[in-house]
């Protein structure tokens, strides 16, 4: 081993005499504790066999797994291939008291020592790990040795710590202020009954949050997505259960048989509802990535997790309080007829809302064609900087001076986009500079570039030594173009695939394709109007509206409420066909209608409020993202009254209970 302290250059100079001699740097060690620890760091002269390569390479390599020694510390157990067996006890038996090198992209990841021959196939490598992390992540390295190209990073975030503290702090109490906002609606609307359903809820989030926690998964946005969909699907579940019994005891019935009955009776919509919002999970966990698999993560856990809580808990928790002879209430007298005794009639309005439907829909595909959408780099690949001055700063002067710098292999200036965010202190600067080239350390290059033209334009990098004139980059994002494509094809195709299994399943559980085509046309209809939105007002509204993986995850939330809300209309229709075999198609649509409406306001208010709270205190990387989903939520209730069933009628030539 050669102290770091000598030079490559100069530890050559001195060993150069040996042959067949490589000299190598290890990998720096890194912990949150205590940072890069580069005491370990060394410079390793490397032998290297006659015939210029590893004498045992990562292909040969079956398995590579974390264990324990006999010592109960951290290990990695090794196995190898068959046939380098015998090759690895006779090599391992002439080198006994010698050190190995594991080498990966020419860096040295381990230099254990050999102790002794090793046989069988099997190998131990024990005794330097101070943290089961350090042996994870050599088996890990193991593991990826044995791929035949070397590791290349394709996208790459990075966020300063006064950002990543904002959000997790605004972040935090949005989400607080939210839950908190929820829990009183609850008790106001349904008084005690309110609070046994706020118990289920709270239990609710702590069985997703120890899911996530169990499994060692991160809270992403997308996930976060995912959490408010379930926190929808979870309050809507309980109205469901309390809807139902308020009419129950509006029928004369008694306290304990209308919440059997109710619970009863709410059981199909509940299923139905949450069955599609798993099938549409799972197919996006499988087909999808990224985001997308973080969404559906989290929306897995949540079916189950609401399920469990709307249903059991909330049964076990009234079964005790009707033992212990407690006066339950499910409304107050403010809420106890509110949205009960409606007598809309909705599809004698279908013509209008078909007519404003298409409106905004050919407004905002046209907006879309002509004007398109303010892609980030996760799409269009490239380099996005956030950038905070301590100047108000002219976007044409930096332009210019990033322009000036940036010049491509074919002498072209690559000028940059820019946008205000927040204020005209802070930019977010977004560059194609380098973008399919092949140069080396592309990344950095980049960076090297961005300091330069901050140089020229008179501002150095913040030390926190209150520079008069200085910058500070916040948040970077770098992606390849190739990822990004990836990116937008498994999106589309995620998406795509989740809609036509939600069609395939509607139809059959209702028996009838209307009842399914009603509700992808109109999910086809809320996702064209987020998007064409978000093409109208994206450089109009004081907040970024890009679109990115949060608005995917927007996206697949504004989908999942939407068919959550559908199905429940669709489900009291055809209850209500069976019960009133006598009346017209018309009539039973507009009663059932009317009969879901205190669901369908109380639920949408909820969550709509959820996300109004999370839009104002979340911070301003999260606005456009709880946005995209306040109008979804709108958008969803919209079109489940005035566009899903609907067209059900219309689509069913003869009678709908036919």
């Amino acid at each position: 081993r050669v102290n770091n302290i000598l030079k490559t250059e100069k530890a050559n100079e001195i060993f150069g005499q040996f042959k067949r001699v490589k000299f190598l740097w290890t990998k720096e060690y890194y912990t949150k504790e205590k940072g890069y620890n580069y005491e370990g760091h060394q410079l390793m002269a490397i032998e290297i066999p006659k015939n210029g390569e590893a004498k045992i390479n990562g292909e040969d390599i079956v398995d590579a797994m974390q264990s324990f020694d006999q010592n109960s510390k951290p290990s990695v157990l090794l196995t190898f291939d068959s046939k380098i067996a015998d090759t690895w006890s006779n090599w391992t038996e002439k080198k006994v008291g010698k050190i190995i090198a594991i080498v990966l992209d020419d860096q040295v990841f381990s230099a254990p020592r050999i102790n002794q021959k090793i046989s069988g196939g099997s190998t131990e490598i024990s005794g330097g790990f101070e943290t089961i992390e350090e042996a994870q992540d050599l088996a890990n390295i193991l593991k990826a040795g044995s791929l035949p190209v070397p590791a290349k990073i394709a996208d790459e975030a990075i966020v300063g710590p006064s950002l990543g503290e904002e959000n997790i702090v605004s972040g935090t109490w949005s989400l607080i202020g939210a839950g908190l906002l929820i829990l009183l609606y609850m008790l106001f609307y349904y008084k005690r009954a309110g609070f046994v359903a706020n118990i289920a809820l709270v239990a609710n989030v702590f069985f997703i949050f120890g899911t996530l926690a169990s499994l060692g998964a991160a809270l992403t946005l997308p996930g976060f997505a995912g959490l408010i969909l379930t926190i929808g699907m979870s309050v809507d579940a309980n109205v469901l259960i309390y809807e139902r019994v308020k009419e129950e005891l509006s029928n004369g019935k008694g306290i304990k048989l209308a919440i059997q009955d109710g619970y009863k009776h709410a059981y199909t919509a509940i299923i139905d509802a949450n069955v599609t919002s798993l099938l549409t999970a799972v197919v996006l966990a499988y087909f999808g990535s990224g985001p997308i698999q973080g969404f559906a993560t989290t929306l897995i856990i949540g079916v189950f997790t609401s399920l469990f809580s709307a249903i059991f808990i909330t049964r076990l928790i009234f079964s005790y309080l009707l033992d212990k002879k407690w006066d339950l209430s499910f409304y107050r007298n403010a809420t106890k007829s509110l949205f009960t005794s409606t007598s809309i009639s909705f599809l004698s309005k279908r013509k209008i809302s078909y007519a404003l439907s298409a409106i905004i829909v050919i407004i905002g595909i046209y907006s879309l064609f002509t004007k398109g959408l303010d892609g980030s780099v996760e799409f269009t690949g490239g380099r996005s900087y956030r950038v905070e001055f301590t100047d108000e700063m002219n976007k044409e002067e930096v332009r210019l001076a990033i322009a000036n710098v940036c010049v491509n292999e074919e002498g072209n200036k690559v000028s940059p986009e820019i946008k205000t965010v927040d204020n005209n202190f802070t930019l977010e600067i977004t560059t194609k500079y380098l973008e399919g080239s092949g140069v080396k350390n592309k990344l950095s290059k980049i960076d090297s570039s961005m300091a330069v033209a901050f140089n020229n334009l008179g501002y150095s990098e913040d030390a926190g030594l209150n520079d008069e004139k200085s910058y500070k980059i916040v948040y970077s994002r770098g992606v390849e173009k190739q990822i990004s494509n990836e990116l937008i094809q498994g999106s589309f195709l995620a998406v795509l695939f989740s809609l036509f299994v939600i069609f395939i399943y509607i139809a059959f559980r209702f028996r009838k394709w209307q009842y399914g085509l009603g509700a992808l046309v109109a999910m086809f209809h809320d996702v064209l109007v987020v998007l064409g939105l978000f093409s109208i007002f994206y450089n109009t509204l004081p907040f970024s509206m890009e679109i990115d993986q949060a608005f995917i995850a927007a996206i697949l939330t504004v989908i999942g409420y939407s068919i959550n809300d559908t199905v429940v209309v669709f489900d009291r229709i055809r209850e209500y066909a069976l019960l009133h075999k006598k009346s017209s198609s018309v009539q039973v649509v507009d009663r059932a209608l009317n009969s879901t409406l205190s669901r369908t306001i109380n639920t949408s208010l909820s969550t709509f409020l959820v996300l109004l709270t999370i839009f104002i205190f979340g911070g301003e990387s999260i606005k456009g993202f709880s946005f995209a989903l306040m109008i979804g939520v709108l958008v969803g209730t919209y079109s489940s009254l005035f566009i899903a069933t609907p067209l059900v009628v219309d689509f069913s030539k003869k009678n709908i209970k036919s």
